[in-house]
C-alpha cells in the first residue's frame, strides 16, 4: 500500500548524521503510518539510536529532512517537536512523587490543573499503577519505575512514541513482561512508536515492521515474519535468529570442506562452480532417523549435546564443517559416532 502524507505519523527523508570521520546515520529515508510500532534493530555502532536521537531532537541532522505529523520539524528544538521519550533508565526524578513525575510533561505544556489530574490517573490506571500516586521512584521497583516513565509519555498524548532501550536494564522475567505489557498497550491504544534495540526477541515480538540497521543504513524493513523468513541479505540473516553457516566449494558437482576434502552431502539444488556459505536454522535441521527420506543430507558425526531447557543442542561437525541442530529429544547416540542430518530445501540459504 501506497502511504499518503496525511496517513504519515513519521517520515525521515534521506537523513544523515556524522560525528567526526564516523558517518552514523547514511542516507536513512522511513515512513511510519500512524499507529505503527516500528522497530530500529541492529548490532552496537548501526545507527539506531543515532536515527531515535536524530528524530527526538537530541542531535542535529547534517542533511535530510523529518516530518511528523506533515509538518517539517528538523529544525526545532526537542520539546518543541510532538514526541515523548522512554529511555532506559526511566529518566525519573528521584525527589518527586509517581504522580508528580508524570505530570511533569503535562506542567510544562501548561495544561490546566483538573486536567492534569485527570490524565495523569488515567495514565496510572493504563499501565496498571493506580494507587501509587504517593509513592517515590526509590519505593519502586525496575518494572515500576519503567511503567511510572511511561505513563508519563502517554500522559502528554504525542504524536511519536520513541523508545530507546527501555528494558535492557531489567532481568530476563521483568523485561518479558514489560515486553507484552507494551504489546498490550499498543494494541489497545494504537499509538505510532519507534522502538530501538538490540535484542532480537524483543523486534520480532512487538513490531508493526522492522527496520534492521548495519553501518548507518536500513538493510531491510518489513513485517517481523518477512524479516525473519525472507531476509534481503546475508546480513539480514545471519543477524536475525541463529543459523549454522556451511563454507562449502562447489566444483563440477562436487561439493567440498573449506579445507578441500570432499563431502558426503546431497543436494536437491545445484550450486554454480565457486565457493558458497549455506544457513540452515538449527530448529530446522533434522538428524538421525528425522533426516529420513530428506532431499538434502549431509552424513556428519556427533560431538557433543548442550540440554537447552526446551531443547537439546547437538554439536555435530562433517569434516571441517561445524553445525548445531536442535531436537525435542534425547538420541541414543555417543560421541564419535555417525548421524545424518537433513533438511528441507526451502530451508537453505545459500550466499556467495
Amino acid at each position: 500500500m501506497i502511504a499518503v502524507a496525511g496517513d504519515l505519523a513519521l517520515s525521515l527523508k534521506g537523513i544523515r548524521r556524522s560525528y567526526g570521520p564516523v558517518l552514523a546515520v547514511d542516507d536513512v529515508s522511513l515512513d511510519m503510518q500512524k499507529g505503527e510500532f516500528v522497530t530500529l534493530l541492529g548490532p552496537s555502532g548501526s545507527g539506531k539510536t543515532s536515527t531515535l536521537r536524530l528524530v527526538g531532537g537530541f542531535e542535529t541532522l547534517d542533511a535530510g529532512e523529518i516530518h511528523i505529523m506533515g509538518r517539517r520539524i528538523d529544525h526545532l528544538p526537542a520539546y518543541q517537536r510532538d514526541t515523548a521519550t522512554i529511555f532506559q533508565s526511566g529518566a525519573l526524578f528521584p525527589h518527586k512523587t509517581v504522580a508528580e513525575n508524570v505530570a511533569y510533561g503535562l506542567r510544562m505544556r501548561k495544561v490546566p490543573r483538573p486536567e492534569i489530574e485527570a490524565r495523569v490517573k488515567e495514565a496510572l490506571e493504563i499501565v496498571r499503577l493506580g494507587g501509587y500516586e504517593g509513592r517515590y521512584p526509590a519505593q519502586l521497583s525496575g518494572g515500576q519505575k519503567q511503567r511510572v516513565a511511561l505513563a508519563r509519555s502517554l500522559a502528554v498524548r504525542p504524536a511519536i512514541l520513541l523508545f530507546d532501550e527501555p528494558l535492557s536494564a531489567l532481568d530476563l522475567s521483568l523485561r518479558l513482561q514489560l515486553r507484552a505489557e507494551i504489546k498490550r498497550l499498543h494494541d489497545e491504544l494504537k499509538f505510532s512508536a519507534i522502538y530501538v534495540t538490540h535484542d532480537q526477541g524483543e523486534a520480532m515480538a512487538m513490531s508493526s515492521r522492522v527496520a534492521v540497521m548495519n553501518r548507518g543504513r536500513i538493510e531491510q524493513i518489513d513485517r517481523p515474519e518477512i524479516i525473519f523468513h525472507k531476509p534481503a541479505n546475508e546480513f539480514v540473516y545471519t543477524f536475525i535468529g541463529e543459523s549454522c553457516v556451511l563454507p562449502v566449494a562447489a566444483r563440477g558437482g562436487q561439493l567440498s570442506d573449506k579445507a578441500g576434502k570432499p563431502l558426503s552431502m546431497t543436494l536437491d539444488r545445484g550450486l554454480e562452480d565457486g565457493d558458497w556459505r549455506l544457513y540452515i536454522r538449527p530448529s530446522r535441521l533434522r538428524i538421525g532417523g528425522d533426516a529420513e527420506g530428506l532431499p538434502n543430507r549431509l552424513a556428519a558425526r556427533f560431538h557433543f549435546m548442550e540440554f537447552l531447557g526446551d531443547i537439546y543442542r547437538y554439536h555435530l561437525k562433517a569434516g571441517a564443517l561445524e553445525l548445531f541442530a536442535d531436537h525435542t529429544g534425547p538420541l541414543s547416540v555417543e560421541p564419535g559416532q555417525d548421524i545424518a542430518v537433513g533438511w528441507a530445501r526451502q530451508d537453505m540459504q545459500a550466499f556467495r
